[in-house]
């Protein structure tokens, strides 16, 4: 459960999260690079369509986003990425709805923002000392920009539920019980992605430096 539906996000919650994604994906246009667009727009549509992959986990169904890996690759332009994304969702499937479309897109994208900024400058600057890093070193970073993407979309989601009403508390045991799985899938899935990368294709990180 990552895209929270229509009616269930409080005005307060709503508010909070559309102002939110407005700023991340403001500024991640402005950082994006002329020459980062048709990478921003593969990951675009990989986040598309890994998103409607889903496998049954108990009573609910878990899939992998990969937000971890865009903050990773795209840096900030992962939140317009995510935004576009889940606006072809939402148009296509009805995945999610329009009010709550920021609350969703923030949820998703600022755990991307994180990568992007803690985990994305120490690939950048071996790879651009011209220094390949070790598959140690890459899976560790896959692995960790996974489980971070992972993570915080998990408690963000818990807590825009929780806040906008006690009467929520209960789904997150569901929450909890679904990603925990999918936070080890993603980030072993994440972390061969970033090895198989860095080893063949060590500049597809380095496209932009935002």
């Amino acid at each position: 459960m990552a895209h929270i539906p229509d009616g269930v996000i409080s005005t307060p919650i709503l508010t909070l999260g559309a102002l939110g994604a407005g700023l991340v994906i403001t500024y991640g246009l402005k950082k994006l690079d002329t020459d980062q667009i048709p990478q921003t727009a593969m990951f675009a549509a990989v986040f598309f369509i890994s998103s409607l992959i889903t496998f049954p986990v108990g009573p609910s169904s878990i899939h992998l986003l990969f937000n971890g890996l865009m903050g990773l690759m795209l840096g900030w332009a992962a939140a317009p990425a995510i935004f576009i994304a889940l606006v072809l969702q939402l148009i296509f499937f009805g995945y999610g709805g329009l009010l709550v479309l920021g609350v969703n897109t923030f949820n998703m994208a600022f755990p991307a923002i994180i990568v992007a900024i803690f985990l994305r400058p120490f690939l950048l600057q071996k790879i651009s000392e011209g220094i390949i890093p070790t598959k140690r070193f890459a899976l560790t970073m896959g692995a960790v920009a996974g489980s971070i993407g992972i993570i915080l979309t998990t408690l963000l989601l818990s807590a825009s539920l929780v806040f906008s009403g006690q009467e929520f508390a209960p789904m997150l045991k569901v929450v909890l019980a679904t990603n925990i799985p999918l936070m080890f899938i993603e980030a072993t899935v994440t972390a061969f992605i970033v090895s198989f990368l860095v080893r063949t294709s060590p500049t597809t990180f380095n496209i932009a430096t935002n």
